[in-house]
């Protein structure tokens, strides 16, 4: 399906970072501390099934099965069926948090993260599964209510946006901003505790949704202002690692004696104030670009005493679509006056000190709006100005729906600023998705989730690009598959020079995945690529016909590759496997090559081998 909005492309990246402004929170400013794992200091009498480890490995073919290694640095869980494990309890108790780890799931097996020991986030291997539920990795687990109709005691429970999951073995990388609920002087609840945001290998999962209640297995009931972090330890084997938390606990400041002034007119930058007359002025409860100004340009000048409760260093970061804006605090410029968006820190003392905040709205196109953040210390960044935000002028993205369209040719920018020109995405129903560059027969990427956002390339003129919506591993700057070397210690081709590439077609099977074809070095390459079955991975077959001597085929590169026996490898410190499915007798080479490694395999008639990830 393609949905769209309209709106200046223009002003796009702008729309959408005032999106991120406001949903997005924050660990600038936090008491942020890193568990060690050098032992079970920072945890509540560990069971016998919790260990530290150096390394952990699993094994794809068994189930709940974690192997460990000596060492520290890992929290690793192996329950049994004759030691069942129990559920590990941090030392410290949290009320606002952002939490951030990295853990590795077994095959088949489950754990999750409680939340003050209440709210669970689910870890679960979902490898080779599409359909998406509240238990489903990174899903909010549901609250249970015997007494309610058989089949309906599960409630309230929260699938993941995408499936972002990856395989059991490999490292997955987890983020939640939470917030605690809220209690009144005589302990009654004012606030549900919220999750601002989760982030699943780098994909929004959750975003502000409110938890009503304890989930399905917490410890109490009764709800607290803070509690303990709790990861369950009775269901499978887990590991975890860089865990993370940052604490907000500081009182939020304020603003008083809260005055404007309206002055008609455009305004570039602060004018001298004695020289133009208010066309009105008074005392204001709130920060607000809504003020029943009738004219299309003027600007707005709050006045008034910002009451911080802890000293340090505040920062503020104010949004104002369609004009300028400018924050001083103590008399100093914490934003200077820009278009659209500023931000700027400054140090201020515990008490009062004059505040100050400039609003010029002069596009005529746009509407009012204006947004205001602060962050502090031990404070994450809250929104201390007027809900209310002009968003009328934000588009919907174009989002590419994989039935509809699963192959789409584009420009798709990689990191270090690298373009690709000639690339085709290819999507599946199964949730993984890659980008091939048919200017080098290869692969650039993957990813798991949702296909393509195509707003840059079909949004009014557009640019041409479009770009992954779900989690993506990338594979290498583009350069050939298939290269000709002296020897298997020769650099790898930087570019096509010398090589006789010509990129020939593709066709579609009746799953629409794709077979390439190129010339290379005077052999044809036949470069069939299809989905492993359930979306576990990517099966590559190249079929070469009169292939030279000396052909290698640079089966991926990374930082490290290590080798996991019977054809496997794992790639980057798991993050994602290689296995070499069939290479007509050739024996593969890992070698290393200006400080990084690649895996070759010199080219006979055929070889086949999987991405798992």
């Amino acid at each position: 399906m393609l949905t769209k909005q309209i709106l200046s492309f223009s002003q796009r990246g702008k729309a959408f970072a005032l999106m991120a402004c406001l949903g997005l929170a924050t660990t600038a400013q936090a008491q942020t501390n890193t568990i060690p794992l050098k032992d079970f200091s920072a945890f509540q009498n560990p069971g016998k099934s919790w260990q530290i480890a150096g390394d952990v490995n699993t094994d794809l073919a068994k189930e709940n099965k974690l192997s460990t290694s000596g060492g520290e640095g890992i929290l690793v869980n192996t329950p049994t069926k004759r030691n069942k494990g129990k559920d590990l309890f941090t030392d410290f108790e949290h009320g606002d948090m952002d939490l951030e780890l990295d853990y590795m799931m077994a095959k088949g097996s489950n754990s999750g993260i409680y939340l003050q020991g209440l709210y669970e986030i689910q870890l679960a291997d979902n490898w080779g599964t599409t359909g998406l539920s509240a238990s489903s990795n990174g899903g909010v687990y549901e609250r249970w209510d015997e007494s309610r109709p058989k089949g309906q005691e599960g409630y309230q429970g929260y699938a993941p946006r995408q499936n972002a999951g990856r395989a059991p073995g490999l490292w997955q990388h987890l983020k939640i901003s939470f917030q605690a609920p809220r209690f009144d002087a005589s302990g009654n609840k004012t606030e549900n505790a919220k999750l601002l945001r989760v982030e699943l290998n780098g994909v929004p999962v959750h975003e502000n949704v409110e938890l009503f209640g304890p989930t399905r297995g917490a410890v109490s009931t009764k709800e607290k202002p803070t509690g303990p972090l709790r990861i369950q330890g009775d269901h499978g084997a887990v590991a975890f690692r860089n865990i993370k938390v940052s604490h907000y606990n500081k009182p939020r400041p304020e603003l008083k004696n809260l005055t404007y002034t309206i002055y008609g007119g455009r305004f570039d930058q602060e004018p001298q104030y004695d020289s133009i007359p208010p066309e009105a002025e008074g005392p204001t409860g709130m920060l607000t670009s809504s003020l029943n100004a009738k004219a299309k340009q003027y600007l707005i000048r709050y006045r008034g005493t910002f009451v911080a409760k802890e000293p340090g260093e505040y920062t503020f970061n104010i949004t104002t679509p369609g004009g300028s804006g400018m924050v001083r605090v103590n008399g100093e410029e914490a934003t200077p006056m820009r278009y659209w968006n500023g931000g700027g820190s400054v140090n201020l003392p515990a008490g009062e000190v004059p505040f100050e905040l400039l609003y010029s709205k002069y596009m005529d196109w746009a509407q009012p709006a204006l947004v205001l953040q602060v962050s502090g210390p031990g404070l994450r960044e809250f929104l201390i100005s007027d809900k209310e935000v002009g968003l009328a002028d934000v588009v919907d993205p174009i989002l590419v729906d994989v039935k509809e369209r699963p192959v789409l040719r584009s420009f798709i920018d990689l990191p270090g600023n690298k373009r690709v020109t000639h690339a085709v995405s290819v999507g599946s129903p199964t949730d993984l998705h890659y980008t091939y560059d048919m200017d080098h027969g290869t692969i650039v990427q993957l990813w798991r989730g949702g296909f393509l956002d195509a707003t840059p390339m079909w949004h009014e003129r557009g640019d041409g690009s479009s770009k992954a919506l779900g989690s993506v591993q990338h594979l290498a700057m583009p350069v050939l598959t298939i290269a000709h070397l002296a020897s298997a210690q020769d650099a790898w081709a930087p570019d096509t020079a010398g090589s006789s590439f010509k990129p020939k077609s593709y066709r579609l099977n009746k799953k629409s995945e794709p077979t390439f074809s190129y010339q290379v070095y005077g052999a044809t390459v036949q470069d069939a690529i299809s989905v492993i079955e359930n979306g576990q991975g990517l099966r590559r077959e190249l079929t070469v016909q009169n292939p030279a001597a000396n052909l290698y085929a640079r089966l991926v590169e990374g930082d490290k590759i290590e080798d996991a026996g019977k054809g496997m490898y794992v790639v980057d410190g798991k993050a994602y496997y290689v296995r070499l499915d069939d290479a007509a007798g050739a024996k593969p080479v890992v070698r290393t090559s200006a400080g990084r490694q690649e895996l070759l395999v010199p080219v006979r008639e055929k070889l086949v081998y999987s991405i798992l990830f």
